[in-house]
């Protein structure tokens, strides 16, 4: 059985302008997913993901393996296994992310406010600075709550998305009132503003 640098190394990935296309993938991977940096496979019969990063980030999964080294004793983040040059491998987590509870009409009890409000503190103590947290990089298991995708915890600028989402919690989520069930193109709409109003209060401020 091959190794997982082997699987990981054996994937080959083409850039063709702004598309990025798989163009090799071993026959024990299945894909599971494409994020913004990378392609993300899971290893059949296994708990484990090979994260394989397009050409224009191959240079995220350096940074973003000594940041999983560093969260390697907080059960909150995932587990990683091994990194190399352009992936990652790291734990597989069955569960919903925020926004899929959102969309599923699955209920966000506030024990996983509480529990993300840890896992940052848990970052910062050991020298991170936890950005970019938002509703589809945590987790909603039969375990408890997970955080996935940490390339962001060494930003230096300050981020006030978790903040802004915990606001949107207490302010709006928790009322009786507020639907717990609401579409995607309607998170997504509301996502695509959040994020041109971050840009345009960082440009200002810049």
């Amino acid at each position: 059985m091959k190794t997982d640098q082997e699987l990981a190394t054996a994937i080959t990935i083409e850039s063709n302008g702004q598309t990025q296309l798989i163009t090799g993938q071993p026959p024990e991977l299945d894909w599971i997913g494409t994020g913004r940096s990378a392609f993300v496979f899971r290893i059949q019969g296994t708990d484990r993901v090979i994260k394989k990063f397009f050409p224009s980030h191959r240079h995220l999964a350096v940074l973003e393996g000594a940041i999983y080294e560093q969260l390697s004793s907080f059960s909150t983040y995932a587990k990683q296994y091994a990194y190399g040059a352009d992936y990652l491998v790291i734990e597989y987590i069955e569960g919903q992310t925020l926004f899929d509870c959102l969309v599923n009409g699955t209920l966000i009890p506030r024990d996983v406010i509480r529990a993300v409000d840890q896992a940052l503190a848990d970052a910062r103590s050991v020298g991170l600075n936890p950005s970019d947290i938002h509703l589809r990089n945590i987790m909603l298991t039969k375990d408890g709550t997970r955080i996935i995708d940490v390339a962001r915890f060494r930003q230096t600028e300050p981020c006030s998305q978790w903040d802004d989402l915990k606001r949107g919690y207490d302010y709006f989520y928790c009322k009786s009132y507020f639907p717990k069930k609401l579409p995607e193109a309607f998170l997504n709409t509301v996502a695509d503003i959040y994020k041109r109003r971050m840009f345009e209060s960082h440009r200002n401020t810049g």
